[in-house]
């Protein structure tokens, strides 16, 4: 407490005491030393109350900045780690991207490839089905083929009998 407000309450009793009041219990004298009494206890609690909550007021300060000090270090500790783990992911990061970017490269010169080797495989297939067909007649044909030589001969040789029995028949 102020020594304005002491001297403004101080003020205020003494008022109180001059205006006539006075105690039941005995005389104005009596009272007046009474109340003198009264307010210098008063007065005492009041200032003890007020040194309380200054000693208090002091102590959650001292607390208050502590904490904001642990949670200032906190935050530079914490800055520090989120530095260091983007430090860690940007190395990361890049290699990456690079590598996601060959793949990318790679996709674009694959699409038209396998479009590529699907048309040539269709292409090889259609042109193997046809060689196979194409043998497949050719073996059918070379199978009539000695089926025909062979008829030929035997009429060949038939012929050639007849004629030498004719020569013979001559003779």
């Amino acid at each position: 407490m102020t020594t304005q407000e002491e001297q403004i309450l101080e003020g205020n009793m003494l008022r109180m005491k001059n205006s006539g009041m006075i105690n039941h219990v005995g005389s104005p004298l009596v009272n007046e030393d009474r109340d003198e009494e009264l307010t210098r206890s008063a007065l005492a609690a009041f200032r003890a109350k007020e040194e309380e909550i200054e000693r208090r007021k002091t102590e959650v300060r001292h607390k208050v900045e502590a904490q904001l000090g642990r949670v200032g270090e906190e935050t530079k500790r914490l800055a520090e780690i989120r530095e260091e783990l983007e430090a860690l992911h940007d190395p990361m990061k890049k290699e990456v991207a690079i590598v996601h970017k060959k793949i990318d490269l790679i996709n674009r010169d694959l699409k038209p490839l396998g479009l590529s080797f699907q048309k040539k495989e269709k292409e090889y297939k259609e042109a193997l089905e046809a060689f196979n067909e194409k043998n497949k007649e050719k073996g059918q044909l070379v199978t009539k083929l000695v089926e025909l030589v062979t008829e030929s001969e035997k009429l060949r040789l038939k012929k050639l009998e007849e004629l030498c029995k004719n020569i013979d028949s001559l003779r």
